[in-house]
């Protein structure tokens, strides 16, 4: 049977020039993620993980090496291109949630399509689907201030979802959050993978927030020092 490869880098660098000094920020970072996969980068400050998420989520391109996306090489594509690549098939999902604060959460959850161009009656179904496929469906005419914080990250991961993302892309999604809160959104970050075969990759410094994956990709000083399957898996 043929994998179906959405994410395949191969020898990525990353090179930034500040003042006279060159900082390496990925020296021939290479992986492959299968669609369906949930997945955890991790690494400390200064690693290259964010980069390496940046490039993945064709906000920004590598100085060398290939990327492709649903076989579609993207690494040398021009601005426009990216991004339309990334309002249609990328997910973000952040640690300060970026909502509107004086929009409803279905509002919120529809500005992607606002973007796409899709039409008014469309965007309210799939904008009330998305937020039913994360508990919200009686919630979708409260704004983010009649919200709690997991509620809000709730409303993101509906956004994310609205437009049928190829992968959705989680930087610190915990980051805000308590405990209970944390455990209840990666919970569903769980149930869309297992249910909607979402492909899913966390950016995450917490070891407790990988746990809940199945593969672990490390980095250190631009590389890619382990790439492992979680075999205790905390499912929720």
């Amino acid at each position: 049977m043929t994998k179906d490869i959405v994410i395949n880098a191969k020898n990525l660098i990353k090179t930034y020039t500040i003042g006279d000094i060159e900082v390496h920020a990925l020296q021939k970072a290479s992986l492959q993620i299968e669609r369906g996969e949930l997945v955890a980068i991790m690494g400390p400050s200064g690693s290259g993980k964010s980069t390496l998420m940046n490039i993945l989520g064709c906000l920004d391109q590598p100085t060398s090496g290939e990327y492709y996306l649903e076989q579609v090489m993207v690494s040398q594509l021009s601005d426009n291109r990216l991004s339309e690549i990334r309002g249609q098939r990328i997910g973000f999902v952040f640690q300060s949630f970026n909502l509107l604060k004086r929009t409803t959460a279905l509002s919120n959850v529809e500005l992607p399509l606002i973007y796409s161009g899709v039409g008014r009656k469309q965007r309210h179904q799939q904008a009330t689907h998305a937020l039913e496929l994360v508990g919200l469906a009686d919630r979708l005419h409260h704004k983010p201030n009649e919200l709690s914080g997991g509620q809000q990250q709730r409303v993101a991961i509906a956004r994310a979802l609205v437009t049928q993302p190829a992968i959705i892309l989680a930087d610190e999604p915990t980051g805000n959050l308590d405990s209970k809160s944390s455990i209840e959104i990666m919970g569903i970050f769980q149930r869309l993978h297992r249910e909607q075969n979402i492909t899913i990759i966390f950016v995450t410094h917490e070891p407790d927030i990988a746990q809940h994956t199945r593969r672990v990709i490390r980095l250190a000083d631009g590389q890619i020092v382990d790439d492992s399957p979680i075999v205790d898996t905390h499912w929720v």
